[in-house]
Parts: structure tokens; sequence; C-alpha cells
């Protein structure tokens, strides 16, 4: 699956935005095979970082003037948040950009693959906790939520996931969604 999945990001007509106004950050899509199934990892922001609190979101954060490009600056936010080391991450692609719209960040995913099992070392300050969703479980048709809205003449759709107790919705859901949509290209599942 890593070569299909790989193969298949390579393929993506990625989408960038150069939009000035917001500010740049990235993150890091974590995913790692357990028991012969593939996982995505995903962080619980705490309640005292300035940005989302207690949301469910993926390693990552704004790009620092220290970073050479963005996936060092996601990187080095998952080295900072849960203590993963860059040499242990496999680089497969890129997403799409994703903006926020209340933040003001403009997102660029990366997709990793990581060794499982890993020893996670999370800031407290930034991560109140770390789990996983198996992807087969973020396909259920069940465990997620489509809501159109209008805005203009345009119509918008809002993703959700809700599994285990848990809701991903928001720029995490979009990239979750996006990643899918490539993991069924790649598996050959429609």
């Amino acid at each position: 699956m890593k070569k299909k999945l790989k193969q298949a990001l390579a393929s993506l007509q990625r989408m960038s935005l150069s939009d000035r106004s917001l500010t740049e950050a990235a993150v890091l899509v974590p995913i790692f095979c357990k028991d012969g199934e593939y996982h995505i990892l995903f962080t619980q922001r705490s309640d005292q970082v300035p940005h989302h609190k207690g949301q469910i979101s993926f390693p990552g954060g704004a790009r620092s003037e220290d970073d050479p490009s963005l996936l060092d600056t996601a990187l080095r936010e998952s080295w900072e948040e849960i203590g993963v080391k860059a040499e242990d991450v496999e680089i497969l692609g890129e997403l799409d950009d994703t903006p926020t719209t209340t933040s003001h960040f403009n997102i660029s995913p990366f997709i990793a693959l990581i060794p499982y099992p890993y020893g996670f070392s999370l800031n407290r300050y930034e991560i109140d906790e770390i789990f996983s969703i198996p992807v087969s479980a973020l396909l259920h048709k069940a465990n997620k939520k489509e809501e159109y809205y209008t805005f203009g003449n345009e119509v918008f759709v809002n993703y959700s996931y809700e599994y285990g107790g848990r809701v991903i919705w928001g720029a995490t859901a979009r990239i979750v969604q996006q990643f899918l949509e490539v993991w069924q290209s790649a598996s050959g599942a429609q």
C-alpha cells in the first residue's frame, strides 16, 4: 500500500494557495501499520495553546522564520509536540493547502509513514493526548457526516468524522477527507 499511496500522492494535482493574508503553517499526517491495518495518528490540543484549544488536529503549526521549508516546519513541530524524530519519518507526499477561516492559517499537510510502536513524548503545554483511528473506520459511512451550506452563490460542504466518542471537524476533517480520497484511489476502492 505504501508504494501505491506514494504514487497516488505524486500524481495529485496539488492546489497551493498564495494568500499572503494567511499565516503559513504545516502539519504531519502520520500513518502507521498496526496488526496489518493502517491507522492515522491524531493529537488533541491542550487548552493552553493560543489557537485551536482542545481541538483534534495533526502535529504541526506555524512556520518559523528559521524553517527552510514547510516540510521542515511539519517535522520540527512534530518533534516539539509529540517527540517524533525527523529521521523516523518517511514522507509519502503532500495534500492540497488547507486554509482555516477563523484563525487565518494556510496549512500544508504532509503525509508521512512512521514506525509502530513508537516512543512518543508529549509536550503537555501543547498536546493533551495522542490517539489513532484505523483508516477503515474513517472510510465507514456511519462515521462521516456531510453538511452543506451556501455562501453567496456557491454551495460548500463541511465534513466531520466521529469515532470512539471523538469528533474531527474543520481543517483537520478537510485534510482527512482528501487523504481518504487519495487512499481510495491508491487502493482501487470506490
